[in-house]
């Protein structure tokens, strides 16, 4: 039996709890489907279904070679995919700390190949993902008029989660997390 896996480092309390509040500005609203709160995160490596045996070689192989130190993470403003112009995903942009967070990537890579998954397809992007849009649409407007989010956080640990999918959105659990 395999359970569908992600790497990530999660939000603090404190900047989740203040984008969530910068977010609620009626100026900010947010179109297409919103990110719950509790599943902020910054994705670094999702894995997908994951086995019992690919799980501890992962972490094996990051409890042994996730030589990052522990870093601040701060925000700047929004930005989208596949782009402004025809969205379908809003996401808040990293401003700094995005060169440990590609270096933690660039491990947890490594680690996952090393485990038995197939290469990670589209290149690294540091990035929180606020909401999902379908049919695309132009949100150039609201990027524009969007401040960077101010609070900042500090890093030290990866995290291993599992993701539920259920008709009310996915549900993600803590199983592990690696220590910088």
């Amino acid at each position: 039996m395999s359970d569908r896996l992600f790497l990530a480092v999660a939000l603090s309390d404190n900047v989740a709890h203040g984008l969530a509040a910068f977010l609620a500005d009626e100026t900010l609203r947010l179109p297409g489907r919103s990110t719950s709160p509790s599943n902020w995160h910054v994705t670094i490596r999702f894995l997908g279904p994951t086995t019992a045996l690919q799980r501890d070689r992962v972490l094996e192989f990051l409890d042994e070679h996730l030589a990052v130190e522990p870093f601040t993470l701060s925000f700047g403003g929004l930005g989208a995919f596949a782009r402004p112009s025809k969205a379908t995903v809003v996401y808040l942009n990293i401003e700094r700390g995005t060169d440990r967070l590609t270096a933690m990537a660039e491990i947890a890579e490594t680690a996952a190949q090393l485990a038995g998954f197939e290469p990670e397809d589209r290149p690294f992007h540091a990035h929180v993902t606020l909401s999902r849009i379908r049919p695309p649409m132009d949100v150039r407007p609201l990027i524009e008029r969007v401040p960077g989010f101010p609070l900042a956080m500090e890093v030290d640990r990866l995290t291993l989660y599992r993701s539920r999918l259920g008709s009310g959105g996915p549900t993600y659990d803590v199983l592990d997390e690696v220590r910088l």
